[in-house]
């Protein structure tokens, strides 16, 4: 690369981001203070040097390393797949990302070995880019990149939330109750909770999340009352646990939601007999993940995909219906 007169005499770091596509700023700046990167032959390894017009500077990727966590066969529903992402629909169970007591059998685990040589690397790793997690057992649409420059892209997307670009992210959601109106925003901050540590609550102080809901159908129970009901969420920020918090927040905790919805568990003596047997067996919240809508990172193009309710929670859907 040679660096032309209308640059100036700008920083190292700032002109290979301009000019090395495919390299995120921390790859590039690593690359840097490893000495990977060079002046008319000579290492450079101070991001902030400044070069001048007419410099020579060449940039010596190594290979991807492979990734610590190791590869495992382990079956995904794979929705999408080229050479920058990875879309699949995540059963329940599967934790997205090794960590203390998950080890292995991670989603990460299963990426690695079905991408194989196909990961060009993520920050010099062959790994895939994890840019956004759903619970162990939420399931749902989810997305991974290849590569550095899908995992730049789809991060600022992420972090933008959709205010000013494609992305939209939707959920559907089984709660206990029915709304008193057939829309509507909960705009309230999360944060940790002050004495339960696994959990998340809605604080002063903490964290802005937004989530917009609409009700798509509503279910009565044994006393010909509202019971139950069937809500569509998307998210304008991404905190953990966002949905379970804000919707046990409006008096709405999801079915089969231990953490959140533990004091509506009286509820289900509500429902129909085959609903309480079908409700006990999906032993999880009732969250799927069915919409998923981005930029794609290399050709620009405003992809779109839906997941319609796995097994379990139709079966839940049909016995809701039956009794209503």
């Amino acid at each position: 690369m040679v660096v032309s007169g209308d640059e100036g005499s700008p920083r190292l770091d700032r002109v290979l981001a301009v000019r090395s596509l495919g390299l995120s700023r921390s790859r590039l700046k690593a690359l840097i203070l490893a000495g990977h990167v060079a002046r008319d032959g000579r290492a450079l390894t101070d991001p902030s040097a400044h070069v001048a017009a007419g410099d020579v500077v060449t940039i010596d990727v190594p290979p991807p390393v492979p990734a610590e966590p190791e590869g495992e066969d382990i079956p995904l529903d794979i929705i999408f797949e080229d050479d920058d992402i990875i879309v699949l629909d995540k059963p329940r169970g599967l934790v997205v990302h090794p960590a203390a007591g998950h080890e292995t059998g991670t989603l990460v685990n299963a990426l690695i070995a079905h991408c194989g040589a196909s990961l060009s690397g993520i920050g010099g790793v062959r790994r895939p880019g994890i840019v956004h997690r759903l619970d162990k057992d939420t399931t749902g649409l989810m997305v991974a990149a290849k590569n550095d420059r899908a995992h730049a892209s789809l991060t600022a997307q992420f972090a933008d939330h959709g205010r000013t670009g494609a992305l939209r992210r939707g959920y559907m959601a089984f709660v206990w109750g029915v709304p008193d109106r057939p829309r509507g925003t909960v705009d309230a901050p999360i944060d940790r909770h002050p004495h339960a540590r696994e959990k998340m609550a809605v604080r002063q102080g903490g964290r802005d999340a937004i989530t917009h809901w609409e009700l798509i159908e509503s279910y009565t129970g044994r006393d010909g009352k509202g019971v139950a009901s069937l809500i569509a969420c998307q998210l304008e920020t991404g905190r953990t646990h966002q949905i379970r918090v804000h919707l046990a927040h409006i008096g709405h905790p999801l079915l089969g939601d231990d953490v959140y919805g533990s004091g509506f568990k009286t509820k289900a003596r509500q429902l129909g007999p085959q609903s309480q047997v079908v409700l006990e067996a999906l032993n999880r919240q009732a969250l799927h993940a069915y919409l998923l809508a981005l930029e794609h990172p290399g050709t620009g193009d405003v992809l779109h995909w839906e997941a319609g309710l796995p097994e379990d929670m139709l079966l839940l859907q049909t016995q809701l219906r039956a009794a209503t």
